[in-house]
């Protein structure tokens, strides 16, 4: 717990340090079709590099695989992993990054691979829009079908915000470290509790063998007294 909570106190020192000014950005917001989460994209290669920035640790970032395209993403609910992903879900989110692919629109199906936004990579030498990956390996992809039924439905929901982005992330990392912070003390709380309930078996173990041997004493020193009388009555008896 320590250790976690010392990484996201790291991400919030180092982002507040590299940004004076916040600034907001314009982000086109989605609802799923099923209406229960929340898809996201930038206006531009622009806005998308500050996406790449300020995503958050639930985001799942999706693209078309070899072709220029929007950046979409997911913004899944907490302690939801991708296998956790329903297949529609997954559809909503490839459709929408082909129907925003110059040429990815045009073709009747496309590849699209999409990974944690915890797994994107920039560096210096990369140009706007442009990604890598820590792990090449947690990057999945997927085939998709033109779905215009589909990408209709999403864009009825469309909505035009400009947001905070990097006040944003800093607000949910803040949230994950009094998560944390909050689960480690119940955590200690129940390791004394578990300490304590082992103490008292413990004590009750040790309170029930000493009366274990008071007993067996008390019966000890009572079938002497008798076996002493009836010795002596018996004496009595033959003189």
């Amino acid at each position: 717990y320590n250790q976690s909570i010392n990484q996201t106190d790291s991400v919030i020192q180092a982002s507040e340090a590299s940004e004076q000014n916040s600034k907001t950005n314009m982000v086109y917001y989605f609802n799923s079709t099923c209406r229960e989460f929340t898809i996201y994209m930038g206006r531009d290669k622009y806005e998308n590099e500050d996406l790449v920035k300020y995503g958050l640790p639930e985001d799942v970032w999706f693209h078309v695989d070899d072709l220029s395209s929007a950046h979409v993403y997911l913004r899944m609910k907490p302690n939801m992993t991708l296998d956790d992903i329903p297949e529609n879900l997954l559809l909503d989110c490839a459709s929408l990054v082909k129907a925003n692919s110059i040429a990815g629109c045009k073709q009747s199906s496309v590849y699209v691979v999409y990974t944690r936004w915890k797994n994107l990579k920039k560096t210096a030498d990369m140009v706007d829009g442009q990604v890598g990956f820590h792990r090449p390996d947690n990057v999945r992809r997927i085939k998709v079908e033109k779905n215009n039924a589909i990408v209709n439905k999403i864009n009825k929901s469309k909505k035009e915000e400009y947001s905070d982005l990097y006040k944003m992330q800093q607000d949910r990392l803040r949230e994950i470290q009094m998560e944390k912070k909050e689960e480690r003390r119940q955590f200690e709380k129940q390791k004394k509790m578990e300490e304590l309930r082992r103490k008292q078996e413990k004590e009750e173990k040790s309170y029930d063998r000493i009366m274990n041997i008071s007993a067996m004493r008390s019966n000890t020193e009572v079938e002497a007294t008798v076996d002493n009388t009836a010795a002596e009555a018996y004496e009595e008896d033959f003189f």
